[in-house]
């Protein structure tokens, strides 16, 4: 979807769009890690994360960053030091070449997207996933999850106002801290560690994939993109 298709209205700050879990690809030399079912499977990517992503970018202007391969090998989303950093089948290889996998994969990243938003501060960070409509039998009745820190201000003011720009647009369920709770370990949250609150928001926005590909998909991200077009930064904040 082209910038021109929505306008384009920037906030007054910089704007930085990552992907963590853009892909499903392995590298070659992991190729056999894990069965492709499973690479393929809401486990081993975010189903339409990339293309709203990419439609964000376009639309406000701002540098995209995405996920080349699978979280089964690494995932872009989790610290170094969480359990979850290494699938079960990425856990099973030796130490070296995990720690080869995160200087290769991992690392190069996290400094990309770090570079890119203290280059553009004030700025906000818009971390873009999907998730899966039904969890161990548990169905998820949000369609657009907005996750953030209660804790700093300047994410809490975005994420109302961005929620109610949202609901504006049409008839989504939409979430603050669904399906997830926005201060769990993350890349934003990483972020918050490094970069003043007062000129640093880092909001996760989680798309549930029963969406993706079918006929209300683009009228999902023409929602969020106009939704975000016309959400202000809160004023004094940063500038």
């Amino acid at each position: 979807m082209p910038a021109a298709e929505f306008g384009l209205r920037l906030m007054p700050a910089g704007v930085v769009v990552s992907c963590e879990h853009a892909a499903h690809a392995l590298p070659l030399a992991f190729r056999d890690l894990v069965p492709e079912a499973v690479r393929t499977s809401h486990r081993g990517w975010d189903a339409g994360a990339l293309g709203l992503a990419e439609a964000l970018a376009d639309t406000l202007d701002a540098p995209l960053y995405a996920g080349a391969y699978s979280r089964l090998l690494v995932d872009l989303n989790r610290s170094t030091h969480h359990r979850q950093l290494f699938s079960s089948a990425s856990q099973a290889l030796d130490s070296a070449q995990r720690a080869a996998i995160v200087a290769r994969y991992y690392q190069p990243f996290r400094r990309a997207v770090r570079d890119a938003v203290a280059a553009r501060l004030p700025c906000l960070h818009l971390s873009v996933h999907s998730f899966t409509p039904c969890l161990e039998g548990v169905s998820r009745p949000t369609d657009i999850g907005l996750l953030y820190d209660p804790r700093r201000p300047l994410e809490r003011q975005l994420a109302t106002a961005l929620a109610q720009q949202l609901r504006a647009t049409g008839n989504w369920t939409v979430h603050r801290n669904q399906p997830y709770r926005g201060c769990a370990d993350g890349h934003t949250t990483a972020l918050r560690r490094q970069l003043p609150a007062t000129a640093y928001a880092g909001l996760e926005i989680e798309i549930n994939q029963r969406w993706v590909d079918t006929p209300e998909w683009p009228h999902l991200q023409r929602a969020v993109c106009t939704a975000l077009r016309a959400t202000p930064w809160p004023d004094g904040a940063g500038i």
